[in-house]
């Protein structure tokens, strides 16, 4: 279940292995099942009905493979729960797991060194304004269905073990949108990474202060700043969007060159007209790069 692969060569692997009919359905499907392999997966399915007939039935089988990887400790798993269920910043995670500070440090030092979950810090890097405030760092799942796995079937484990599916389902039901969200964000730096080649992006990752919450944020070779915005839902998005995510770069003093944002169902008339070297305007069906 670890995986050193990157994200998008764990990705590529997925699409190759199931054969997705689109890249909505491929970004979804890999978020529950991403970094493991599992057989062929009927991805036309859905998640719901994937997530009962293909993980909850082997609960035991995957409970004893993943306590291998954990050693079982139940403080480990609080705290992975804590990072799948929340925004992934380590003072959230221990909140969450209602641990001290000096005890979760050490916990998490283990589970990375483990090699379970990595831990990112802000790009705030490239704002030296800001180096002196105090921010918390992020930690991310190494697979796909690790953080699937503690975020919805580990936290409910009874009901999995007494073949009680309901609650689990409900949950995933109420939260998808929002937990794919995570993964459409971290699979548009990789394809951002791949397609900048006049000039390539020497970093990027997400910004995060105590004012800011920007999804991409970037650095190309010649020094220019990448800011965007991820958005994993239903609906076109609007020019609003871009206005927000102007005034959170603003409001942090980020000097931005171009702005990018990535959208699940496209773009209203107003922002795609606005498109340029200025903008850049994405939607999951650009993800076809990720696997070429």
């Amino acid at each position: 279940m670890l995986n050193n692969k990157s994200l998008q060569e764990q990705f590529k692997a997925f699409y190759q292995e199931h054969k997705p009919n689109n890249f909505e359905e491929a970004v979804e499907k890999f978020s529950i099942f991403g970094g493991v392999s599992w057989g062929n997966i009927d991805t036309s399915k859905s998640s719901s009905e994937l997530i009962e007939k293909v993980i909850l039935p082997d609960f035991r089988y995957i409970r004893n493979d993943v306590t291998d990887l954990t050693t079982g400790m139940p403080m480990y798993h609080s705290i992975l729960t804590g990072i799948a269920m929340g925004d992934g910043k380590t003072h959230t995670a221990f909140k969450r797991a209602n641990i001290g500070k000096d005890v979760g440090e050490k916990a998490l030092d283990e589970l990375c060194e483990i090699g379970i979950i990595k831990l990112e810090k802000s790009k705030r890097i490239f704002t030296s304004w800001a180096e002196n405030e105090s921010v918390s760092n992020k930690l991310y799942f190494t697979s796909p269905f690790l953080r699937f796995w503690f975020a919805f079937v580990s936290p409910l484990f009874k009901g999995a073990r007494d073949g009680d599916y309901k609650e689990i389902l409900d949950r995933y039901a109420n939260r998808e949108n929002e937990f794919v969200q995570l993964t459409f964000t971290q699979l548009a730096h990789q394809f951002l990474k791949l397609t900048s080649i006049d000039d390539p992006i020497v970093d990027i990752g997400s910004y995060w202060d105590n004012d800011s919450d920007i999804d991409i944020f970037a650095k190309t070779k010649s020094g220019k700043i990448i800011a965007g915005t991820t958005k994993y839902t239903n609906a076109k998005i609007k020019k609003s969007e871009l206005t927000k995510l102007k005034e959170q770069c603003a409001k942090s003093n980020i000097e931005v060159d171009k702005f990018v944002i990535f959208s699940k169902k496209g773009f209203s008339s107003e922002l795609k007209a606005l498109k340029g070297d200025k903008l850049g305007l994405y939607t999951v069906k650009n993800f076809k790069k990720l696997v070429e």
